[in-house]
């Protein structure tokens, strides 16, 4: 069957349309996404504005329409933490049932770290052994470890890039006392969930999942994404670590000029590289492999298990 994942998130509204049914690898038939940064259009009282909102429901529905077209039998609508946490949720909530006929599901953090767990343990399979799986949204970060293919631990944090460059990085280029202060915030509060996965042990695998990772990789010399899927890429710690000073000393402009960084996501470029700095370090991690699959997917093969079960 035709499948299509309705995903509302901090940066963007992205439907992606797959043909899959159960026992298969989903394969991706076509994607329709829309800038939106949810994450960005909240107001002083943490709610999304009316402007917003009219964005929301005009992008969702030029996703359905999408969807039609492209012969989708199912339409699979989640949202993730800019509309967890607007303050007006419930009304915005109604407000896009009323007008396209959606019932977006609110993940939770952890059902977004569980379900990206659950996608990239598909990709990488058992062999992969003990797997740590991080995730930069664009309102949180995600970390999920385990054997099997439900985490033993899971954990959403809200140091989201867009977020994060909102709330803590004015200045184009940011001024260096800002990026000392977001830097201590991010590391405190990542260092806060450490415990809760140390204490299982070492893990086999380190994997990164998110356009963040992808696009931190692309710079720091991984393949470009149109080497097809299946090429390895990794992230190292060290150029890494080498690439969070000359980040925060470009502006936004000079970033969006870099090797594979789109345009729409340079501004919040510098915000992604400092958590993602932060949480290899702190989770004592020398290089991370990039996952294709994340939290769509992981959504995908849920309804393909709740399928093939039923």
């Amino acid at each position: 069957m035709r499948l299509g994942v309705l995903d509302v998130g901090s940066n963007t509204v992205h439907l992606l349309v797959v043909d899959a049914h159960p026992g298969a690898c989903p394969l991706p038939a076509h994607s329709h996404k829309a800038e939106l940064r949810l994450a960005q259009l909240l107001d002083d009282d943490g709610a999304i504005g009316p402007h917003g909102v009219d964005r929301l429901v005009s992008v969702i529905k030029e996703a359905l329409q999408a969807a039609e077209d492209k012969g989708v039998e199912e339409v699979l609508p989640f949202a993730t933490s800019a509309v967890r946490e607007a303050r007006n949720a419930d009304d915005v909530l109604e407000r896009v049932r009323a007008e396209t006929g959606v019932e977006l599901q609110v993940l939770t953090g952890s059902e977004e770290a569980r379900l990206t767990f659950l996608a990239a343990r598909r990709w990488f399979g058992w062999s992969a052994g003990k797997l740590l799986v991080l995730d930069i949204g664009g309102g949180s970060l995600e970390v999920a470890y385990g054997i099997d293919e439900e985490p033993d631990a899971a954990a959403s944090l809200p140091l989201g890039a867009g977020r994060l460059t909102a709330g803590w990085l004015p200045g184009d280029p940011p001024a260096p006392d800002d990026v000392r202060a977001l830097r201590r915030h991010v590391r405190t509060e990542i260092a806060r969930t450490v415990g809760e996965f140390s204490r299982l042990g070492t893990p086999d695998h380190v994997v990164a999942t998110s356009k963040t990772f992808k696009q931190l990789a692309r710079i720091a010399g991984a393949a470009r994404s149109a080497e097809g899927l299946y090429v390895q890429r990794e992230l190292k710690r060290e150029s890494l670590e080498g690439w969070v000073p000359r980040l925060a000393a470009m502006t936004e402009q000079e970033r969006a000029e870099l090797p594979g960084v789109s345009e729409g996501r340079a501004g919040q470029l510098l915000a992604g590289a400092l958590v993602a700095e932060a949480a290899m370090d702190l989770f004592g991690v020398e290089r991370v492999e990039i996952c294709p699959w994340a939290l769509r997917e992981g959504v995908i093969l849920r309804r393909l298990d709740h399928m093939e079960s039923a």
